[in-house]
């Protein structure tokens, strides 16, 4: 398997993800968009509690988990709708970094209670369920339904007040803001980069 997809959309199913999991070396990783490296200082300002509870949405087998964990933040649940990835971060991780839990969950239906985490971190999650075919200012309703479930889930598992959802994306504020502007709730938008830019929503309850 070509692990780059024929077909931008097929970012945005679980059949495309499986396989490449599944074809990957067990310590293969990828990330999208800027290193932790270079996010690290927008983190530290948002999350200055180092044992704040954080869920990383569609964890995949990003670094990020890892790296901000390497970084002091030890109490973070993973979770990702493929089990091949989880299973593969899981004994990927067992040993070196029990503190963390990986967990075969789809973002759209979370299995935590109301009012679990501090913080929720998305860095590209959205982005694949909106790589599908069709117009990017007119998106399908399927489209438009399950990036605002995964709003609205992780709202309900956030700290009525005072939690922290931190989505990074490519995706402008005029094709992003509507999935998260959400009452009780206020949204900041930042530009990250230079030649090609990137942008950082924060959505606090």
């Amino acid at each position: 398997m070509d692990l780059l997809p024929g077909k931008n959309e097929q970012y945005s199913t679980k059949e495309y993800w499986d396989e490449r999991y599944t074809q990957e070396n067990a310590e293969a990783d990828f990330d999208w968009f800027k290193s932790y490296a270079d996010l690290a200082p927008y983190i530290h300002d948002l999350i200055p509690n180092k044992s704040a509870r954080i869920l990383m949405l569609g964890c995949g087998n990003s670094k990020l988990s890892e790296e901000m964990w390497e970084d002091g933040y030890r109490n973070i649940v993973n979770i990702d709708y493929s089990s091949v990835v989880v299973q593969k971060m899981r004994e990927r991780h067992k040993v070196s970094r029990p503190e963390m839990s990986w967990l075969e969950m789809d973002v759209r239906d979370l299995k935590f209670d109301d009012d679990s985490f501090d913080v929720a971190i998305d860095k590209g999650t959205m982005d694949a369920m909106l790589a599908v075919k069709g117009d990017v200012w007119n998106p399908a309703g399927e489209v438009v339904e399950n990036c605002s479930k995964e709003v609205e889930e992780t709202i309900r598992v956030l700290r009525k007040h005072g939690g922290l959802f931190i989505y990074l994306t490519f995706g402008q504020p005029h094709f992003r803001r509507k999935y998260l502007t959400r009452p009780n709730t206020t949204l900041k938008i930042e530009e990250l980069g230079d030649a090609f830019h990137y942008y950082l929503y924060t959505l606090r309850t």
